[in-house]
Formats: structure tokens, C-alpha cells, sequence
């Protein structure tokens, strides 16, 4: 069965779908559908272990997600399907991100699942702490023969360093995927959030160090960020503690694509998404040295 036979094979719609693909995925098939009662974004998966991703919890928080107001209603969901409301829109750039109005709304989209979603999400969610998916990471790709196995001793003596240098954190519900593609704006300029296959309770500053170092803020406009984020300058312990997990994040970018290597079938040049985010994670990791 295509996976265009299994999106028209569901029982959700009302009458003959067209089913148009939905370019840009890394890890999901993505596909917007259109019936009589309306036009829907369509993802089909399943779980991805070597990733931590379990879609069980992707659909608890697309749902509750949606009930807040942060992300499309989720409409139907089913064993490797997530079937959500269709918003037209566009996907933001890291251009986009760099508009101070633009980071305004995103960094306030933040805040909303970190203050809202923490407190309304009920039942299983996963946690994602960075460190443990690094590590997570460093056993499949010795297992599985990486031709980054050499590099993985180094990684992971700055991983641990880099986990005490976190130190304690205060523990809210995060998206952990804060890519710009993963923020759209609908056509009447609001932004919404997109693609819960991270996310899991965390850290505030992994998204905080995600969306600087995912967008290529630049050092005025990521500081602007942190107080928009906080209410206030942030000291400079908090700082250093916030540098760390920025370079945790950009590791785990890397090694994501490493693992994916290896084990994703996905059409994706992921030899050199490894290569550029790699040389990202080596930069921030000299800038906070020098802290």
C-alpha cells in the first residue's frame, strides 16, 4: 500500500479525497487532503525509537495543543496517522525570525506553551533532557557502526560538561523543535505551532537556544530574545547556564542527523545537514569557552 492508499484508506473522510503532498519532511510523510468538509494536514509515522519519538505522545500533545489555541485541532489520529485542521499559511525563515516583530510573536508563542500547555497537558508525556538523548544517541550509532564513532568520545566529554554546566533548571513543557519551518504564520498574520514529535517536558532554555541557533539570530537580536522571553535582563550565571544548553542543542541537531544516517529512509542530504551543524556546534562551543 502507497502512503497516499493508506491516507485514502482512513475512515475520516466524507467523501473522495485529493491528496497533495506536503514537501519539507525529515522524519514524517506530510500530505494536505481535501474532502467535502474541509482541508486537512495528514502525517503518517510510527514510532521512531532511535529517536525517542513516540507518536502516542506526539498526539496527546498536538491535542492538547490545539485545545489551547497554540496549534491546528487535531481531527483524527490513529496508529502511525495524526490528522490535523489544514491552516493556510507559510512556514517562517530564518529571515523572517531576524524582523524584531516577527520574534516578538514567536518568543510569546514560547511562552504560551511553556506557561499554558505545562499547566493544561494531563496524562503520559514524555520528558526529552537533552543529555539523555545525547547519550541515547552516542549507543545506537556505536552499535550500528557509525563512520562518526570516532568523534563520539570527544562529543560526549563536552556533553557531560556541558550538563553540569546546565545545573538545576525549572521544568516546563517544550517543543524541542523550534525550527523555523515548524512556526507558520496564517493568512491573517498569526502565528500557531506546528509538529510535536519532540516535544516532552524540559528545560525552558532548550527552545530558547533552539529557535537563536536554528534561526542564525544574531547577538543583539538573541539577547533582545532572552528578555522578552524573561521580563528582565538575564544575570550572568543564568546566561552561561543558557549557552550550555544552546550548545547541547546544536549537538543533539548533529547527532539527530548522525542517527539518521544510518537508519532514515527519508529523501534528505543528511551527510551534510551532519557537516553544517556540526561546525555550528564547534563555534558555540568556542564562544562559551570563552565565557
Amino acid at each position: 500500500m502507497t502512503p497516499e492508499d493508506r491516507v485514502r484508506a482512513l475512515g475520516f473522510w466524507s467523501g473522495q479525497p485529493k491528496i497533495e503532498p506536503l514537501p519539507g519532511a525529515r522524519t514524517t510523510l506530510k500530505f494536505v487532503v481535501t474532502d467535502p468538509s474541509g482541508r486537512y494536514v495528514v502525517r503518517l509515522g510510527q514510532d521512531i525509537p532511535e529517536h525517542l519519538v513516540m507518536r502516542w505522545n506526539e498526539r496527546s500533545l498536538t491535542e492538547a495543543a490545539g485545545y489551547a489555541g497554540i496549534s491546528p485541532m487535531l481531527r483524527h489520529a490513529e496508529p502511525g496517522v495524526i490528522v490535523t485542521d489544514f491552516i493556510p499559511s507559510a512556514a517562517l525563515t530564518k529571515a523572517d525570525l531576524h524582523d524584531p516583530a516577527t520574534l516578538r510573536e514567536a518568543v510569546e508563542l514560547v511562552g504560551r506553551v511553556h506557561r499554558d500547555l505545562s499547566r493544561r497537558i494531563t496524562g503520559p508525556v514524555l520528558t526529552f533532557w537533552v543529555f539523555h538523548v545525547l547519550r541515547s544517541y552516542a549507543s545506537v550509532l556505536g552499535q550500528q557502526g557509525s563512520p562518526h564513532m570516532m568523534k563520539l568520545p570527544m562529543l560526549m566529554t563536552e556533553a557531560m560538561r556541558l550538563e553540569e554546566a546546565v545545573g538545576e533548571i525549572a521544568l516546563v513543557l517544550g517543543h524541542n523543535d523550534l525550527l523555523p519551518q515548524n512556526i507558520i504564520r496564517d493568512e491573517g498574520g498569526r502565528l500557531w505551532l506546528v509538529n510535536w514529535e519532540y516535544g516532552g517536558f524540559n528545560a525552558p532554555s532548550f527552545d530558547l537556544g533552539g529557535l537563536a541557533s536554528n534561526s542564525g539570530l544574531p547577538e543583539e537580536a538573541e539577547a533582545e530574545m532572552l528578555a522578552l522571553y524573561l521580563g528582565r535582563t538575564p544575570g550572568q550565571d543564568w546566561i552561561r547556564s543558557y549557552r550550555a544548553m544552546k550548545c547541547a542543542s546544536l549537538l543533539r541537531e548533529a547527532m539527530w542527523s548522525m542517527v539518521s544516517e544510518i537508519t532514515s529512509e527519508v529523501d534528505f542530504d543528511y551527510d551534510a545537514y551532519t557537516g553544517e551543524t556540526l561546525a555550528r556546534f564547534h563555534v558555540a562551543l568556542d564562544d562559551w569557552n570563552l565565557t
